[in-house]
């Protein structure tokens, strides 16, 4: 783990503190050990942990307007990415994570209760219903995702969670980009207007990476996000 602190810094021009390297440790050896059981995530192997998880996910501080306290929730966590990464590295940060599977809810759980996270909160819901939900609907400073869904599914579930003045991040892959252009209209419906596309090189992965940020500039309408199933059966567009 100690060759992780200087990617930290080539990349984001940050280091971690030897607490947080001793939690980010942990972290992956927890992870890996549940991964024989459960089956969390693809990656199994520790250098693409680090790299395609760990690093991968405090690149979205690139677009977060320098601010590194506020609410924070993440949609479709699964193992904790990006929130959990984002929140040992800043731990002012008020996070949320949502998750509709139990058991990354339950190892979601087990790594805050371990690492003494606070102010964390781990949901086990659908995005749909909690957008709808008057204890999350507008209340964050950012909402953020890795590649659940095409841009303009992945708006009608971020864009209702967050507050006007507030961000919305997709990480995305290659064709992030060119779903930015589709989404347009979208973007626009909910409240959302495109900030920026960033590029993220990450050391020792080729496959292309985008941070798409996109500001709340109006209130989202109250039939978005519609009802469980409905946006990704049916985009916006």
């Amino acid at each position: 783990m100690r060759e992780f602190n200087p990617y930290i810094k080539s990349v984001l021009g940050m280091e971690l503190t030897p607490a947080q390297v001793q939690a980010f440790d942990w972290y992956e050896k927890e992870l890996l050990d549940w991964n024989e059981r459960f089956n969390l995530t693809a990656i199994r192997n520790p250098e693409g942990v680090r790299a395609k998880h760990f690093l991968d996910s405090i690149t979205c501080a690139m677009v977060m307007n320098g601010k590194r306290k506020g609410a924070l929730i993440d949609v479709g966590t699964g193992a904790g990415f990006p929130g959990i990464p984002l929140k040992i590295r800043f731990p002012h940060i008020q996070l949320t994570l949502v998750e509709s599977i139990g058991k990354k809810v339950d190892f979601c759980k087990h790594v805050v209760d371990h690492l003494a996270l606070e102010n964390v909160r781990v949901v086990l819901g659908r995005v749909e219903d909690i957008g709808q939900d008057k204890q999350h609907r507008e209340q964050y400073d950012w909402a953020v995702a890795r590649a659940v869904a095409n841009l303009n599914i992945l708006a009608e579930y971020l864009l209702p969670l967050v507050k006007v003045g507030g961000l919305m991040i997709a990480q995305k892959g290659e064709a992030g980009p060119a779903e930015a252009q589709l989404a347009a209209n979208t973007l626009k419906l909910l409240g959302g207007h495109l900030k920026v596309i960033k590029k993220v090189e990450l050391p020792g992965i080729a496959d292309d990476r985008f941070l798409i940020a996109i500001d709340k500039i109006a209130v989202t309408p109250n039939t978005y996000p519609r009802r469980t199933g409905v946006p990704a059966k049916k985009p916006l567009q």
